[in-house]
């Protein structure tokens, strides 16, 4: 199966072309075949938000050949150390004013496939025949190993979405996130795979160029982090003013409940719709969302599971059960579920290691109807005076307080935790630090509530906790 439905159409919002009808598939077919004289291997794609990195991807994917999605602003350091761990067959997308890594050379891809460079050694690791996309699993810094990805899954993902959002030919979607992000190359396959139209769009939800596109384009459904949301509610989004945009779909980490409340209640008035999602890198990657129609009722939840998928909690005995308001850590059985990690080159040959069931590492219940609820991450603990506390817990906590506190994000320090807080004043975090203390019953010294203009973000809108932890 492909991913380029019938009638598929991409739109370049700043060049001003489009493709359509059979040039889609005839350009992706040109450049299918002009990868087809490079060394076995994976091929890594530095992928910013425009048309030829759709291309490439799409490529890639037709071709069957396997084909990683890099940050085209990835630190060079970091590139190539993936280069030295993973030997690509070719970097698609190279910057054409550096130079090519030890053991490549720099060339030009036939079919306008742009800059290249080429592995020079012409033997290298064949990847499994089902592997079909590789992303990593950290942002643009740090040492990212790869989530590997079938084609089927990748496919009955697409599928799964583009079912429980209604999505057919008549939609059209922008690139309101990085397509080398899984959230946007989730958005790009459910729309393409159903004959949809992705609106490629590179400046963000944040400029006025990109909502000039909505209005242009008559962009029909909007996809975005909670970072977005925050952004959208002090901007005064209002979806009046944009008729033809009805739906908008939240994934990418947990958006505030009275944010949810907020912006239903916002696409309700004008008779449309708001999808909250959950998922990961490691399912494809959604895992459920919760319907349009049940939103109101059953805030704070990520949904049922996708069709053809299953939740299951794992009790701290092991034992996984469907029973409602047992916490647990959340464990997902779907077709999306991936292969496996890959941290060298000598991975990328290997077969589902997995079978399917993915140990996601948060933490939530279940209630009666299925609809999960997450509570925390495994992972994400931290320690005030030797007493361990939930991090997720804890930026919850803040801005259920009651203390006009927008965005904040929690790490571990020694012995205590900061907290950083978007533009709050000394009263403001003396406040936190003593509703936190008197919740926990902990010291109020434990909590180092700090001011921060600007949360860091990754290029996926999330918050950067990696940051953050180098500076407490």
């Amino acid at each position: 199966m492909s991913l380029l439905g019938a009638g598929a159409r991409v739109v370049d919002a700043a060049g001003g072309g489009e493709l359509s009808g059979a040039a889609l598939p005839e350009r992706v077919a040109g450049l299918a075949e002009a990868l087809a004289p490079l060394p076995p291997g994976v091929l890594f794609a530095r992928t910013a938000v425009d048309v030829p990195s759709v291309l490439r991807y799409l490529a890639a994917f037709e071709a069957g050949r396997a084909v990683a999605l890099l940050d085209e602003g990835q630190d060079r350091d970091v590139l190539l150390e993936l280069v030295a761990r993973f030997r690509p067959a070719a970097v698609l997308g190279a910057d054409a004013d550096a130079a090519a890594p030890d053991g490549y050379r720099a060339d030009a891809l036939a079919a306008d496939g742009g800059p290249v460079w080429v592995r020079e050694d012409p033997e290298g690791v064949v990847p499994h025949p089902d592997l079909a996309v590789l992303l990593p699993t950290s942002g643009s810094t740090g040492n990212p190993k790869f989530v590997r990805l079938s084609r089927h899954a990748v496919l009955a993902n697409a599928e799964a979405i583009a079912r429980v959002l209604g999505i057919d030919a008549t939609e059209v979607a922008p690139t309101s996130l990085p397509l080398h992000y899984s959230y946007g190359m989730s958005v790009l396959n459910s729309h393409l795979v159903r004959g949809a139209t992705v609106v490629v769009e590179p400046t963000g939800v944040m400029s006025r160029a990109f909502w000039q596109a909505v209005e242009e384009h008559k962009i029909t459904s909007l996809a975005g982090v909670p970072y977005h949301y925050e952004m959208l509610k002090r901007l005064r989004f209002d979806p009046a003013r944009y008729p033809s945009l009805r739906t908008i779909t939240q994934a990418g980490g947990r958006l505030r409940d009275d944010l949810v409340v907020d912006f239903n209640d916002r696409m309700t008035a004008v008779g449309g719709r708001m999808f909250v999602m959950y998922g990961q890198t490691e399912a494809a990657p959604r895992m459920a969302t919760v319907p349009a129609e049940r939103l109101a009722e059953k805030i704070g939840s990520a949904g049922p599971a996708l069709p053809g998928g299953e939740f299951r909690v794992r009790r701290d005995d092991g034992v996984e059960t469907t029973e409602p308001d047992v916490v647990g850590e959340v464990v997902y059985r779907g077709p999306n579920v991936m292969m496996g990690y890959a941290e060298s080159e000598a991975e990328l040959a290997l077969g589902d290691v997995v079978g399917g069931v993915l140990e996601t590492g948060d933490l939530g219940r279940l209630d009666a109807e299925g609809y999960l609820y997450l509570t925390g991450r495994l992972k994400r603990i931290g320690k005030v005076f030797g007493n361990r506390v939930n991090l997720d817990d804890l930026e919850r906590m803040v801005v259920d307080a009651g203390l006009g506190v927008g965005a904040v994000a929690a790490v571990p320090a020694g012995d205590k935790v900061v907290l950083w807080l978007e533009g709050a004043d000394a009263e403001r975090r003396k406040a936190v630090a003593r509703a936190l203390s008197e919740r926990l019953h902990l010291h109020v010294t434990g909590f180092d509530v700090r001011e921060t203009d600007d949360l860091p973000l990754l290029p996926s809108g999330k918050v950067d906790y990696r940051a953050l932890e180098g500076r407490a």
